[in-house]
């Protein structure tokens, strides 16, 4: 999701060059080439949909069934709408370990409830124009939150792989890879079941290598074809995938369910799922803007559609639906250009659901596990921390810090630590206060400029005491040069201001934007004497020049640093 860092174009805009998202449709021919490449565009998609969706499900702890509804969902209804036209929705691996974690505390029933309000939010957010809020967040929280999604996802999918069930939490699963491993040596079933989520993960890296036709086939699709073969090997007895009649796993919310929205846990999920699946959606959104030169993705109406999608999953007690990268990709790839694609391959999930049921029911579950490593470690992105960290270390920090604690507790506490990391180093970076002391004859100066926070209020206070403790009769505070001042340092410099005052010294104090400085009461001086008038007779020599005075011009460069001032403080 490197694609959070770039920021798509005004929804219905024309993309890069001017191509619309119908090229060619000006003649008859270019049209029907373009149904005819959408039609087998959203072939593609669905070849690639159909194993993530069951193994999204398998991960998350639901029955099957329930991720085929809503790679449905994400086609026929998200994909109708005119938010996106090349982004593809529907279950994401990315929310997987979310869901697994939520229906493992309230339950697969409530799953529905909090997905129908998630989706209403997201409505909600998109009507009044936020879709866009989401593009504020940091990418290197972002990358974080993927990444610490994505570590989780691996280990948590080893298990399955050797036909085995994960201990629970990432810590816990993390730890029990050595017995794991140790178990499947002496186990030659599951053995199999591991070689096959193996032979799934290499095919994931290098079958888009092959040279020509079969390249294009979808890595995915080909571990399954060859998982089916195996398992239907004699003597192979690996577990495969139970899949159940569609219609009878839909899960409408009942009054039951809706009352559990009095419960805290529930708000919370709901409020999580909002932000997450918002946030997944629209960076993929401008990930996939990146890919393709057609019509830039309208943010808000996207935002409303996603919306529309998880209220109708929710409706169904089905998972919740994101856009997500590996199908968006594959439909820009298979050269897809309008939303006839994304929406046909939801159509084609359907029909082979409700017409091929027993085919899903030969699928390895090893394979589906392989497949959803893979995905993890495209989510985890290990070259994006050495490339974050030539770029920016500041950032490295907050995206490394934002996915160890997602590993280590959860995703909203993770994601929500990563906010604040990347607000503090935000902050010190804006509040850079430059701070020089020097002294001239009998007075102790202080010059400040930039930005001064209470973050930078220890410097300040530590010029201001050298100041003091210079022993001079007069101090000058000149702050003219600083762009901000908060009401911290500025409480600082005022009473450091009266309480020297107080003790007989006179304080030149010059504050941000004023014309002129503000002094501490002194002697009156003495009235500069009036130009003398022509022909008028003086009493005394004129302290005015004359027009035989030799002149001088007063040079007002600055002096070199190393000349102009002694010690800096800052």
């Amino acid at each position: 999701m490197n694609g959070a860092k770039g920021v798509g174009g005004r929804g219905g805009a024309t993309g890069v060059g001017g191509k619309g998202g119908a090229e060619g449709s000006g003649g008859k021919g270019g049209a029907k080439g373009d149904l005819a490449t959408d039609i087998t565009a959203s072939l593609v998609v669905f070849l690639v949909a159909l194993p993530l969706c069951i193994g999204v499900a398998v991960a998350s702890g639901v029955p099957a069934e329930l991720g085929i509804i809503s790679g449905v969902i994400g086609g026929l209804v998200v994909g109708a709408v005119r938010g996106s036209t090349l982004q593809v929705s529907g279950p994401a691996a990315g929310l997987a370990a979310l869901v697994a974690e939520t229906v493992a505390e309230v339950g697969v029933a409530m799953l529905g409830v909090i997905v129908l309000f998630a989706g209403l939010l997201q409505i909600v957010l998109g009507l009044v124009r936020l879709g866009r809020m989401f593009q504020a967040i940091s990418v290197a929280v972002v990358q974080g939150m993927l990444a610490g999604i994505g570590v989780p996802l691996m280990f948590s999918q080893a298990y399955p792989m050797a036909d085995a069930k994960a201990p629970g939490t990432a810590l816990e699963n993390m730890a029990g890879i050595p017995g794991l491993l140790a178990g499947v040596l002496t186990k030659p079933q599951a053995m199999i079941a591991m070689l096959l989520g193996v032979v799934t993960i290499v095919l994931s890296f290098v079958w888009k290598k092959v040279p020509g036709p079969a390249g294009k086939i979808p890595a995915a699709l080909v571990a399954v074809g060859i998982g089916m073969a195996v398992a239907a090997l004699p003597g192979v007895d690996v577990k495969t995938l139970q899949v159940g009649n569609l219609l009878n796993s839909v899960q409408v919310p009942g009054a039951e369910q809706f009352a559990g929205l009095a419960d805290g846990t529930i708000i919370t999920a709901i409020l999580t799922f909002t932000v997450i699946a918002s946030a997944e959606s629209l960076f993929t959104a401008a990930a996939v803007d990146r890919m393709h030169n057609g019509p830039r993705t309208r943010y808000n109406t996207e935002l409303i559609a996603q919306g529309a999608g998880n209220t109708v999953a929710g409706i169904l007690g089905a998972l919740p639906i994101t856009a997500v990268v590996a199908r968006s990709s594959a439909n820009v790839q298979a050269g897809a250009k309008t939303r006839l694609s994304r929406t046909l391959h939801g159509l084609w999930l359907l029909l082979f659901a409700l017409l091929l049921p027993q085919v899903l029911a030969l699928i390895p579950i090893s394979v589906l596990a392989g497949v959803l490593v893979h995905s993890g470690w495209k989510l985890f992105g290990p070259a994006e921390f050495p490339k974050m960290w030539r770029q920016d270390r500041g950032e490295f920090a907050v995206m490394t810090l934002t996915m160890l604690v997602i590993v280590a507790t959860a995703l909203l506490e993770g994601v929500l630590f990563g906010l604040a990391a990347g607000i503090v180093l935000a902050a010190l970076r804006m509040s850079q206060t430059v701070i020089r002391q020097h002294v001239e004859q009998d007075t102790a100066k202080v010059v400040m400029a930039g930005n001064a926070t209470f973050l930078r209020l220890p410097k300040v206070i530590d010029a201001l005491e050298a100041a003091a403790a210079s022993g001079k009769p007069r101090i000058r505070l000149d702050l003219t040069g600083v762009t901000h001042l908060d009401h911290a340092c500025r409480s600082q410099v005022e009473e450091f201001t009266a309480q020297q005052r107080g003790l007989g010294l006179r304080v030149e104090l010059l504050m941000p934007g004023e014309a002129k400085q503000a002094v501490d009461p002194g002697p009156a001086p003495a009235p500069l004497p009036r130009r003398p008038v022509p022909g008028e007779d003086a009493a005394e020599p004129s302290p005015w020049p004359t027009a035989d005075a030799e002149w001088f011009y007063l040079d007002t460069r600055p002096l070199p640093e190393e000349h102009a001032r002694s010690p800096l403080v800052g």
